[in-house]
């Protein structure tokens, strides 16, 4: 059997028995077709049981090298794995050879952070004389506020906050529920953005999207992405800004001020306490970069 119609079987298969949610099995229908097509392109291995070690650790390597995240090449190899396994177990191919293969917890890099001050800066910019820097400077102050994903807070429906008790209810990765406290400032530019411009925005049509664009529909991921990018050039900061910037800079803020780390890792949502530690390493980073910089006998 060609190695495109195995990924096929074994789709409907997770579709079918193992119950994944329509998002999870498109990730690996993703993953799992560049993978089919790189072994017959460019090792012209056509079926499974020709595929070798070695061309899976080039695979790898190939990510790598086209500037993949680390975490988007682990999460490659898990459905590499997954689907060996369930060749193995349909008898479709004799030996797993991703058996012997580690997650590469190597080629991970910390995530960027902002300063506070650059934070600050970028809540400054929207101009809050406008319908649309009103929504901005309410979507900014949250994101910051919270943490959320980029995909969180897009998501999110006007029920989803409570400024009365001031709170955010969001689904995170998983459909896992959680609720994260937002802070006074967040409260008075949402209060805002809700009653003034966000009428405005929907053109008398309704909506339950928290957060709308121009044309009154909910804004997207790249919408949000390229606002960040906008106001962080106005800001005047060179650093380049990732989708997730402002969420890794909450998380490490908090932690400087010594917020207890399993309460940083359920604001987050994260379901393993080793993902939120990475940001311990980074407060280490600025501590030898501080003592380096300041030190008398570097």
């Amino acid at each position: 059997m060609a190695m495109k119609d195995m990924v096929e079987e074994f789709l409907s298969y997770l579709s079918v028995e193992r119950g994944l949610s329509d998002n999870t099995a498109a990730a690996y229908k993703n993953d799992l077709y560049k993978y089919a097509t790189y072994l017959e392109d460019k090792k012209k291995r056509l079926h499974a049981e020709e595929a070798t070690r070695n061309d899976i650790r080039d695979y790898m390597a190939s990510l790598k090298d086209d500037g993949l995240a680390p975490n988007s090449i682990s999460r490659n190899l898990v459905a590499i794995k997954v689907f060996h396994r369930f060749l193995v177990r349909e008898r479709y191919i004799k030996e797993d050879v991703t058996s012997v293969l580690d997650s590469p917890r190597l080629w991970k890099h910390l995530p960027e952070t902002l300063s506070v001050a650059d934070v600050e800066l970028i809540i400054k910019k929207p101009n809050i004389r406008t319908w649309m820097g009103i929504r901005d400077k309410a979507a900014i102050e949250l994101m910051y506020a919270t943490g959320l994903r980029v995909s969180e807070l897009v998501n999110l429906a006007t029920d989803n906050v409570n400024l009365d008790i001031g709170f955010v209810r969001c689904v995170g990765k998983g459909n896992k529920e959680r609720i994260v406290p937002v802070g006074k400032q967040a409260q008075d530019a949402l209060r805002r953005y809700i009653s003034k411009a966000r009428p405005k925005l929907l053109k008398g049509h309704s909506s339950t999207s928290l957060f709308l664009s121009r044309l009154g529909k909910r804004i997207s991921r790249q919408s949000f992405w390229k606002m960040i990018k906008k106001y962080a050039r106005l800001a005047g900061i060179k650093q380049d800004i990732m989708p997730h910037t402002l969420r890794h800079s909450f998380a490490t803020h908090l932690l400087e001020r010594g917020a207890d780390l399993r309460v940083v890792q359920e604001m987050l949502g994260h379901a393993d306490i080793s993902t939120t530690q990475i940001y311990t390493h980074i407060n280490k980073e600025r501590l030898k970069s501080i003592h380096h910089k300041f030190h008398p006998r570097p």
